[in-house]
């Protein structure tokens, strides 16, 4: 059985604006885990917060702020709204996928995601990674005309917890129409979650962010893939845990130490068959990524990794972190140059690769 002990992916952003260069770059560096990539600078409709907006409802935009907003209020919403809901439920429930091209990402919201499909049928790949934007972050970055973010809208915040669950269904079935026997690693990039518990959302609950990840993330294993969440700060690890996740991804190079804290619950999620995608390349750091090598990422891995296992006083044993460990950088690449991005991306290989000779991974 593939197990994905050490290889290498990304997060998602790249900053070209040529995308069969992105793809080209994705497809030479991630043999193992390929990925489609956001490119902001091909169309800025391939930011995160906007590319996921095709087919939900009461979303549109509005001239006067020169942004995406959510109306809630329209009749047209609410036509909208029940068509939409018995869409969810035919394809989630019933598994009838008549109506699943109405949640696809297409132009201008991904110039990618053909060019990646295409390399993935051209190849014989165990596995293959999507995205999409986590549902706590795209509620609190989409408002209402007044500013309202669309997470304190209980009706829309389940619009976008379903709707987020469509969009990662279609990206899950063009994989399994040229592959199906292909494994798809779906990961929500929720990087509002290292806010969690400060002023900005002291009224948010934690159970509120494990309610909306969990139900994303059931229906996605319902479906066969394999579901992580990308967080690039501090954060409250126990809600990924409690939440079901099966990959926390995280910014190892800035915070490596800070699973520490949340030893108990990661334990449990190891055992389990959890896993740890390392973030050890910097990628929101420009000077610490020209300033790095391999040699400084790997002892940086190592002493976390041991710190780990000294702060779960002796219950982690080090193999089995070893074990369930792969690697990526520790966020979106879309800011950097071109050379740094490609340096990032080299590196995250790079690290894979040396630490698979040295553990003795196939």
């Amino acid at each position: 059985m593939q197990t994905l002990t050490l290889k290498a992916t990304a997060i998602g952003s790249l900053p070209h604006k040529n995308p069969q260069e992105a793809v080209d770059l994705i497809f030479d560096k991630f043999k193992e885990i390929p990925f489609w990539p956001q490119l902001a600078g091909v169309n800025r409709h391939e930011d995160m917060t906007v590319q996921y907006i095709q087919g939900i409802p009461g979303i549109k935009y509005d001239d006067k702020h020169s942004k995406y907003i959510f109306d809630a209020q329209s009749d047209e919403f609410f036509t909208e709204l029940e068509e939409f809901f018995m869409d969810y439920e035919s394809i989630v429930n019933e598994k009838d996928f008549t109506n699943l091209d109405k949640y696809a990402i297409t132009k201008p919201y991904s110039s990618a995601i053909p060019l990646f499909l295409d390399k993935i049928q051209k190849g014989n790949y165990k596995f293959a990674k999507g995205h999409i934007i986590g549902p706590f972050t795209w509620g609190t970055s989409l408002c209402d005309s007044e500013g309202v973010c669309a997470f304190y809208d209980e009706t829309y915040r389940e619009v976008l917890t379903k709707g987020l669950t469509l969009k990662a269904l279609w990206q899950i079935e063009q994989l399994k129409k040229i592959n199906p026997e292909i494994k798809t690693i779906m990961f929500m990039d929720e990087p509002v979650m290292s806010q969690l518990g400060t002023s900005a959302f002291i009224t948010v609950k934690k159970e509120e962010i494990i309610d909306m990840l969990s139900e994303i993330i059931q229906v996605l294993k319902d479906f066969g893939a394999i579901v992580g969440v990308h967080c690039c700060g501090k954060s409250d690890w126990s809600v990924l845990t409690g939440a079901g996740v099966n990959i926390i991804n995280f910014d190892a190079f800035s915070y490596a130490k800070s699973l520490g804290a949340y030893a108990a619950d990661i334990d449990k999620f190891l055992q389990k068959g959890g896993y740890i995608a390392w973030g050890i390349v910097p990628t929101l750091d420009k000077e610490a990524l020209e300033k790095t090598n391999i040699e400084e990422l790997e002892a940086k891995f190592e002493d976390a990794v041991d710190d780990f296992v000294k702060k779960s006083k002796g219950n982690i044993e080090r193999d089995l972190i070893i074990k369930q460990s792969f690697f990526t950088p520790s966020c979106g690449a879309g800011g950097l140059s071109l050379e740094l991005a490609k340096k990032a991306m080299s590196l995250v290989n790079e690290i894979s690769e040396q630490l698979k000779i040295k553990y003795g991974v196939n």
